[in-house]
């Protein structure tokens, strides 16, 4: 693997990790200023929210992956 390789897979999982901390915020938002008028939002905001993780996740475990080649 290139160094460029691996940057692009680190680089992935820091925007997979963002757009997971925005989507959290999205959801910290939503029920300390509007939750009892967008209540109806929240289970898909939610959803997304956990689908957001879950990509971070697997973009987190394949660059640690990938750190670990490069190293040896």
């Amino acid at each position: 693997m290139t160094p460029e390789e691996l940057k692009a897979i680190q680089k992935e999982a820091k925007k997979k990790k963002r757009i997971a901390t925005e989507c959290a915020s999205e959801v910290h938002d939503l029920v300390e200023d509007t939750l009892w008028t967008n209540y109806e939002n929240l289970e898909a905001l939610a959803q997304k929210t956990v689908q957001a993780c879950r990509e971070w996740a697997e973009a987190d475990k394949k660059a640690k992956e990938a750190e670990a080649l490069a190293e040896a």
